[in-house]
């Protein structure tokens, strides 16, 4: 018996969660054919196949959580010789012992508009046994959102796929007898899944290891030519504050006490979901102008609101932005996730009463308000680094 491992998909993060299994026990399956969904915090990800074989069992089922390097499949052994044979590995002989193997993955890993397939369904309603349904993985995402079969769905697009106009119109085809899936029952106690409970992991971690310090400023961006690009002049005057203070951008590891500065600005910017707080990176903004800054914001927005959103894209940040006065709120304490020792928070655009020469006049300004870690992060280098944003913000364009 040969055992297939979850494998590291690249985000640091202990666990995940089973969306939907692609085989069933009995099935034989071809090395890179897709063996399994799984959501992580952040992106949903499709798992291949190590081996060419038969599936002997399955440890799990889709909707368990489970831990990177658990056991996932086995694939059986026939006649002394494994059935299961790695890609360009050699025949196992048959007095070689039973063997796991290690959490990494082994072919492609297909993430962001990638196709997730599923059992499909061949006109009327009835299922074809041999076919897959193909989607996206945000719309495979929304359908286990509304419960829904995507084999139920009748699909338009190209090649059979599934596309989210179709999941709506299906969904709307529905009875009161199907409903939606049902938001948490109250006095009903439910595990916390995907970002939510990604979220209490980085908050616990933040808890137990930062030396936290806030300190509050605002923004006068009553000369403004452009009234808009708020996300880009933010991120853009981010950028400035590391190049003035580059303390606040990099790590610091508590370990061996060692404070690492990064040249790159590498800015993680925390987008609000139904399914909770996902954070997206947009990199190197130090390179980049306005109009490459608000491309770049917008395309990663996108991708994350359909959680299409690949891993690659949401780990090795060097610094977080979390613009919260989208909603509401003036001033916040952000947390920052370690290894990362700065976050900067943008509250909610205030009309202000501002004394000037002669007088008194009503301006636009931005509340601002920068955490970090007083471990290795000085308040003079704080300081630096907000008044630096705050010139940045001031400027007319």
């Amino acid at each position: 018996m040969i055992t297939f491992n979850l494998p590291d998909l690249g985000e640091g993060l202990p666990e995940a969660e089973i969306v939907s299994w692609h085989v069933k026990e009995g099935d034989t399956v071809k090395t890179d054919e897709p063996l399994l969904s799984v959501e992580t915090a952040k992106a949903v990800v499709e798992v291949p196949s190590p081996y060419s074989g038969v599936i002997a069992r399955l440890h799990a089922q889709a909707g368990d959580i489970v831990a990177t390097g658990a056991a996932l499949v086995d694939f059986a052994e026939s006649g002394g010789t494994s059935t299961a044979q790695k890609k360009s590995a050699p025949v196992p002989e048959a007095d070689e012992p039973e063997k796991a193997d290690s959490a990494t993955v082994v072919g492609n890993v297909p993430t962001g508009g990638g196709l997730l397939q599923e059992n499909a369904i061949a006109g009327g309603g009835r299922r074809r046994k041999g076919g897959r349904v193909k989607a996206t993985p945000s719309v495979r995402t929304e359908a286990r959102r509304l419960g829904i079969d995507l084999a139920d769905v009748p699909a338009t697009g190209k090649n059979g796929q599934v596309t989210s106009a179709d999941l709506a119109r299906f969904q709307g085809t529905l009875t009161k007898a199907r409903p939606a899936r049902s938001s948490p029952t109250p006095g009903r106690s439910e595990s916390l899944r995907g970002p939510r409970r990604a979220m209490a992991q980085s908050m616990t971690q933040h808890r137990n290891e930062v030396a936290l310090c806030t300190i509050f400023d605002d923004a006068d961006i009553h000369e403004w030519i452009a009234k808009r690009d708020f996300t880009a002049r933010i991120l853009r005057a981010t950028a400035a504050g590391c190049a003035k203070a580059p303390a606040l951008n990099g790590f610091f590891n508590a370990q061996s006490m060692s404070h690492q500065l990064e040249s790159r600005v590498d800015i993680a910017l925390a987008v609000d979901t139904d399914d909770g707080l996902i954070v997206p990176v947009i990199r190197h903004v130090e390179e980049m102008n306005l109009d490459q800054i608000r491309d770049e914001v917008a395309r990663m927005k996108k991708a994350t609101l359909d959680r299409s959103v690949a891993p690659q894209d949401m780990v090795n940040y060097t610094i977080t932005v979390s613009n919260f006065g989208v909603l509401a709120g003036r001033y916040a304490t952000p947390l920052m996730v370690p290894p990362t020792v700065a976050i900067l928070g943008t509250g909610k655009l205030q009309h202000d009463v501002v004394a000037v020469m002669g007088g008194i006049e009503v301006h636009r300004r931005i509340p601002l308000s920068l955490s970090f870690d007083h471990r290795c992060i000085t308040g003079g280098e704080a300081c630096r680094f907000l008044a630096a944003v705050i010139d940045d913000l001031e400027k007319p364009q």
